[in-house]
Formats: structure tokens, C-alpha cells, sequence
């Protein structure tokens, strides 16, 4: 069971998928990990991004870094280079068709999962929000970790990202022509997970008829 959530920054994939995982006992992978790591490693070390991500370690993907703004901003430009997305691809592809701890199916998250990583996916979801929403959210995470940026800074910075990854020539963000869309706009997270929820168990119990 592969399930594929995709969507822009700050629509709350990621916390969907963890819970999702959770649920259903399924691997977990947040894909914009592996782009952080590498832009932090890139900056780190000088490293040419697509050389940077073939070194990626463990370390470099717990680097306390990874969630502040300025390495978010370098992952989206990173991530625009095929080069570092094929030499992530293979990993990506190996976690959710092999997934660790002999689980029976794994949940990705990212930008291109339904698109690119895994277009044979079980489940394919694209959330989305509003850019006031998304960026009142981000806001909120960066004050928690006391960050000082405005929120001003953050739309901008969204609404930003959301153009490049969105025009990018390798890997576009785009809905799967079979994903199911969530606008997470006017949803908290439990009626947000329980519509999530409601989608997965609806394939599982499709696959177990089948």
C-alpha cells in the first residue's frame, strides 16, 4: 500500500501523512527532508547540490537546520535541478516499494510523489490551502521556534515558492490527474485526517475485495 500527498508548503501534508502512517501502521517518509538535508549539506559544505545529495547521511538529515526558513528557500531552488531529483529518486522509489520494519506499505509526502515518484500509487492525495492560511500557519511555526520574520515575509516567501515550484521545467507542483483533492483552507486537523482517513480506508478496503 503506497500512499502518494502532495501539495505546497505549509498545507499541512506533512502532518497528515505522519498521522496517517500512524493509523494505518504504515513507513513514513517526508520527501522535503531529503531536499532540505541537501540544500543544508550544499551550504555546508560548498559541495555542488547533486554531489550533496549522493552524500546525504544520517546526520545530515537531523541537522537542526533543516526547518529554518533560509534552508527551506535554498531546498525549493535545489530541488529545481534534475540532477539532484534523480539522484534522490531511487531512494524515495526503494522506501515506498521496500519499506523499513517489515511494514506492509508506506506513506510519502512531497511535491512530485504522485506525479513523478510513485504514479502507481494505491492512494493519491493533493492538499492544498489558501496562501492567508498557509502563510498564518507558517508564521505561527516560525514564532514557535522564534524565528523573527514578519508575517508579510512569509506570504511573500510562499507565494514565491509556490511560483517556482509550480513553473519549475523538472517535476512540476501539480495534482495527479487521479489524486483526490483537500482543501484544508477552512479545516482543522481532525476533519482534515478524518477526510484523509476516509480516502485511505476506502483503497484498503477496495484492495482486500479485489
Amino acid at each position: 500500500m503506497i500512499v502518494a500527498i502532495d501539495g505546497p508548503a505549509a498545507a499541512g501534508k506533512g502532518t497528515l501523512a505522519r498521522r496517517l502512517a500512524a493509523a494505518f501502521e504504515l513507513a513514513y517518509l517526508d520527501t522535503g527532508s531529503l531536499y532540505r538535508a541537501t540544500a543544508c549539506r550544499h551550504a555546508r559544505t560548498g559541495e555542488a547540490p547533486a554531489v550533496a545529495a549522493k552524500r546525504l547521511s544520517d546526520a545530515d538529515r537531523d541537522d537542526p537546520d533543516l526547518r529554518s526558513e533560509a534552508i527551506s528557500r535554498l531546498a525549493s531552488k535545489v530541488s529545481a535541478e534534475p540532477a539532484v531529483r534523480q539522484a534522490l529518486l531511487d531512494y524515495q522509489r526503494d522506501f515506498a516499494h521496500r519499506p523499513p520494519d517489515g511494514k506492509a506499505g508506506a506513506v510519502l509526502d512531497g511535491r512530485d510523489i504522485g506525479t513523478v515518484v510513485c504514479p502507481d500509487a494505491d492512494v493519491k492525495l493533493f492538499v492544498t490551502a489558501s496562501l492567508e492560511t498557509r502563510a498564518g500557519r507558517r508564521h505561527a511555526e516560525l514564532a514557535g521556534r522564534d524565528e523573527a520574520v514578519t508575517l508579510d515575509q512569509v506570504r511573500a516567501d510562499l507565494a514565491r515558492r509556490d511560483a517556482d515550484d509550480a513553473s519549475r521545467a523538472t517535476a512540476p507542483l501539480k495534482p495527479a490527474d487521479d489524486a483526490h483533492l483537500l482543501d484544508t483552507s477552512d479545516l482543522d486537523i481532525e476533519p482534515a485526517f478524518d477526510a484523509a482517513r476516509a480516502i485511505v480506508a476506502a483503497a484498503i478496503a477496495a484492495r482486500a475485495s479485489s
